[in-house]
């Protein structure tokens, strides 16, 4: 994401030669380029997660603007920067003590940085992560040494490089510890969340897991919204009502489907059904996460996912004659597991992460002895020989009775 600022009323000629996609309705202006080749793939400690993240360096050849703001997706803004855009030819955070993070930084545009940088790409300067990170650190090793950047009250802008204080950038992990912010430091306008992957916030399910993600969406609901995942929603939210409909309508007769064989079912035959008895249930849980859109608010995407695995796990439960009661205890736990980490009044991050780990300590044996009651109640259910297939045939072989 670029934030630009411009020098001139004209527009760049590298605009008018790129057609602009559907995104210039929402007031952006998109620039296609070619990617820049990564040198560093090659390199032992490489994340090809990181592979393109090289393209920053375009920033630099948009010289029709005065300064560019630079970011990544995971920002989360609390209030308005515009003084940013004071800032000299290039300003960063440090919220690590030595490496500036390049999350968050501001640039002027030159042509001939543009080209410099690319020419140090191609003689393989060095890069410790072979990243923009690296790269860009290597490119400004003195930012350390530069005075901190304050915005001129005359609105002026600031020649040369500048730190930019913490507040522009806070780390997340910062507001973990003691689930608010002290950062003395700067306006503390920006959040930045560089752990974890798949915890980024605008997953719904980062949501209570990291107390910050439902601020991403409540400024996500206010601004994109999220019209382009509803049809999905609503698809699915029937799907699973018809499921749950269908299992409850259709277990008198999944009963009556049974036949009594005089001769023992075959081990073979039991420890086939009990595997399919386990996965059935796994399934119930893990597919729900799998296929609901990953973007969507996290209080709907936790609703669905409830709806989803309630739906999936009464298959399990009336194909196999299942308690549903014990079935149903992993879910109990995960919503349990919800509410104690969306409880909004800790004193700190440590209480918060004691009271999960009490909790989970807690539902540990009742877990368990949930899963001994199910296969117990699965063994019974094999050994009466409740799941042989009815057969095709108008006349069953001897040695075969109906239930019914």
């Amino acid at each position: 994401i670029v934030l630009v600022k411009e020098l001139t009323a004209c527009e760049s000629s590298l605009f008018d030669a790129q057609p602009l996609s559907k995104e210039d309705e929402d007031g952006a202006k998109v620039v296609r380029v070619e990617n820049l080749n990564n040198p560093y793939k090659g390199q032992e400690n490489f994340d090809k997660r990181f592979k393109l993240t090289l393209n920053k360096l375009y920033a630099w050849s948009l010289v029709d603007y005065d300064r560019v703001v630079m970011l990544d997706a995971d920002n989360l803004f609390l209030q308005k920067t515009d003084e940013l855009f004071q800032c000299g030819q290039f300003c960063a955070v440090f919220i690590n003590p030595c490496i500036f993070h390049t999350g968050l930084f501001v640039l002027q545009p030159s042509r001939e940085v543009f080209k410099d940088m690319v020419h140090q790409l191609e003689t393989g300067k060095e890069n410790p992560d072979g990243a923009d990170q690296g790269f860009i650190g290597a490119y400004f090793p003195d930012l350390l040494d530069q005075p901190m950047f304050h915005p001129p009250l005359n609105g002026s802008n600031l020649d040369g490089q500048y730190r930019l204080p913490l507040g522009y950038q806070m780390d997340a992990s910062y507001y973990y510890l003691r689930l608010r912010w002290r950062v003395p430091c700067g306006p503390n306008s920006v959040i930045t969340f560089p752990g974890a992957l798949w915890l980024k916030p605008w997953y719904w399910w980062s949501w209570p897991v990291l107390p910050l993600g439902i601020q991403w969406h409540e400024n996500r609901r206010q601004t994109l919204g999220y019209a382009a995942e509803m049809p999905v929603i609503i698809v699915q939210s029937v799907i699973f009502l018809g499921i749950l409909a269908m299992t409850h309508l259709a277990r008198p007769s999944i009963s009556k489907l049974c036949y009594r064989n005089s001769d023992k079912t075959t081990s073979l035959i039991q420890t086939g059904l009990k595997f399919m008895a386990i996965w059935s249930i796994l399934a119930a849980y893990i597919v729900p996460f799998a296929i609901i859109p990953r973007t969507i608010h996290p209080l709907v995407g936790w609703t669905l996912y409830f709806l989803g695995s309630t739906a999936l796990s009464s298959i399990a439960i009336n194909s196999f004659l299942l308690p549903a009661i014990q079935v149903f205890v992993p879910l109990v736990g995960i919503f349990g597991s919800l509410l104690v980490m969306a409880y909004p009044w800790y004193p700190n991050g440590v209480v918060r992460a004691l009271a999960v780990f009490g909790f989970a300590f807690c539902y540990a044996p009742i877990a368990w002895g949930s899963v001994g009651k199910v296969m117990a109640r699965l063994q019974v259910s094999l050994e009466r020989e409740q799941f042989l297939p009815k057969l095709a045939e108008s006349s069953p072989p001897s040695g075969f009775n109906k239930l019914y």
